[in-house]
């Protein structure tokens, strides 16, 4: 399944403090990695406002349905990367032809 395919619903909710409650849609296949804990990394379009801190609940959701299965899994976000492919180390034409993969290291 395409990294891309893993799309959310964009909202932030305010708590009691600066952190935020950020809701995100995510394919089956994706939340058994997520709540065993080998998935450690999560690819996003730069969308929405994502902070150290902030909580992300990730709902599954069933393509073929078009509808939420129920399943969800709440993590804690602990560092946040964004990305400006204008200026990247490599070429536009490297990256529409290889494109791009993002580690997950301990």
């Amino acid at each position: 399944m395409p990294a891309h395919a893993a799309v959310g619903k964009n909202i932030r909710s305010a708590t009691g403090s600066k952190m935020a409650i950020i809701h995100k849609k995510v394919w089956p296949g994706f939340i058994e990695d997520l709540e065993s804990g080998k998935k450690k990394f999560d690819l996003r379009l730069n969308d929405f406002e994502a902070n150290e801190g902030d909580t992300v609940i990730f709902e599954e959701w069933d393509p073929e349905a078009n509808a939420y299965t129920g399943r969800s899994v709440e993590k804690k976000i602990t560092y946040v990367l964004k990305i400006d492919l204008k200026k990247t180390f490599w070429s536009k034409k490297d990256i529409e032809e290889k494109g791009l993969q993002v580690l997950s290291i301990k």
